[in-house]
């Protein structure tokens, strides 16, 4: 089940230079990602400061 970025998210980008498959772009406030593109790897739940993503 692809990730999800809660509205914890501070905006700092470090997720999205984590993920291998570039799912994740900068949205309205907050980092998203694209769930039929992320597989689920978490590499975005390791490296993020306040754990904004999450399995959905």
């Amino acid at each position: 089940m692809a990730y999800q970025i809660s509205d914890d998210c501070i905006a700092c980008g470090a997720c999205a230079d984590e993920c291998p498959v570039s799912a994740i772009s900068e949205g309205d406030g907050k980092y998203v990602i694209d769930a039929d593109t992320c597989i689920s790897c978490g590499a975005c739940a390791g490296t993020c400061p306040v754990g904004a993503p999450a399995e959905a």
